[in-house]
């Protein structure tokens, strides 16, 4: 796993720590990403391998961007319970292609307690206070029901306009059809 040379990153709210990936991390992520039902709405699950790639790829964003979908650490137990946080680019071939895309991936366990949206919140807030985009946008298959539901508790609003069929799923595909939420940055 590659390693940057940044400071930690590091976003603290009430019960969690927003951060930089670490080693560590590596095998509660694979355990979370073999998840049937964490996986259900992303294509299915992923071996170890793919797991561990994921996060090479998001440290490699976040020392090119300066921003990624970081850790999320439980305070009370330091659990990894996930990843939230923003990303720009890599969809090619959508209405969206370089937008500013917030984003979250939660283990089953830490479902319905209200942690991705304290963290989808503080990630908006460290957004618009260090990056100057002038909105911030997320998409997710109309199946996933908690993640477009989260979207609209957040204030963002259905883009129907930038609805996009993924290019990674064949057309009739139940997760080709992505639906676009967007939220603009507070007056």
């Amino acid at each position: 796993m590659r390693r940057n040379c940044l400071a930690e990153f590091r976003l603290e709210t009430d019960r969690l720590i927003l951060r930089s990936w670490r080693a560590e991390d590596c095998a509660a992520f694979a355990v979370m990403s073999a998840d049937p039902d964490v996986m259900q709405h992303l294509g299915g699950t992923i071996d170890r391998a793919a797991s561990d790639a994921v996060i090479a790829r998001l440290q490699g964003g976040e020392a090119e961007q300066g921003q990624t979908f970081w850790a999320i650490e439980r305070k009370g137990d330091a659990a990894l319970l996930g990843f939230c946080g923003l990303r720009r680019g890599g969809h090619a071939g959508t209405p969206v292609p370089d937008e500013l895309e917030i984003g979250w991936r939660l283990a089953r366990q830490a479902w319905g307690q209200g942690y991705a949206r304290e963290a989808a919140a503080a990630s908006l807030d460290w957004g618009w206070r260090n990056r100057s985009d002038a909105q911030i946008a997320a998409w997710t298959v109309p199946a996933n029901r908690a993640s477009w539901g989260l979207m609209l508790r957040l204030g963002m609003v259905h883009r129907p306009e930038l609805d996009f069929d993924h290019p990674s799923f064949a057309p009739g595909h139940p997760l080709c059809r992505h639906l676009v939420y967007t939220i603009d940055r507070p007056a």
